[in-house]
């Protein structure tokens, strides 16, 4: 039997486990802030603040943003939460390698320059971004949060964030590269 630090140190945790600890942390999430888990908002909202600074405040009388709020608030803190942790769990799990910061995939699929490499994450960052305000949901909205509510418009976005996946990862492994 493995000792909670020896599952904290594998580099792989059993899918099953980690599904059954996002529905434990949505149910958290709805019991202490009314609130389900969701993410996408925050990138949004930071896109606003930084609209923000640079016009000396015009963002804040757009309708989306006066309807979001640019604010810091608990969306953001989940958002830093999730890259902390994951980056804790890749020094804690030996996983971590300075100076290899590309999945060998990812590397074999755009080579080495790196330029590329970011312009399609970038791109395919900005598509995701423009998909899940579009939809009014990103994968932790609609996929975790609306699907746990039973939300319709969740259970339909969720299928087409696979298939949306499916396509994707097709035109870029087998068509692009």
């Amino acid at each position: 039997m493995e000792t909670l630090t020896s599952v904290l140190s594998d580099t792989y945790w059993s899918p099953y486990v980690v599904g059954a600890g996002i529905g434990i942390l949505s149910w958290l999430s709805f019991l202490i802030s009314g609130k389900p888990i969701a993410t996408s908002t925050t990138f949004a909202r930071t896109g606003g603040m930084l609209e923000n600074i640079i016009t000396g405040g015009k963002a804040d009388q757009r309708p989306y943003y006066k309807k979001i709020k640019l604010k810091l608030n608990w969306q953001w803190m989940l958002v830093i939460g999730v890259v902390l942790g994951s980056f804790l769990s890749a020094i804690i799990s030996g996983d971590f390698q300075v100076g290899v910061w590309v999945p060998s995939l990812w590397d074999s699929a755009f080579g080495d320059s790196a330029v590329l490499r970011v312009l399609v994450a970038v791109a395919g960052g900005a598509i995701l971004g423009f998909g899940a305000r579009f939809a009014g949901g990103c994968t932790s909205g609609h996929g975790i949060s609306g699907t746990l509510q039973l939300a319709v418009s969740s259970r339909v976005s969720a299928i087409f964030f696979f298939v949306g996946g499916i396509i994707a990862a097709h035109i870029i492994y087998y068509v692009i590269a």
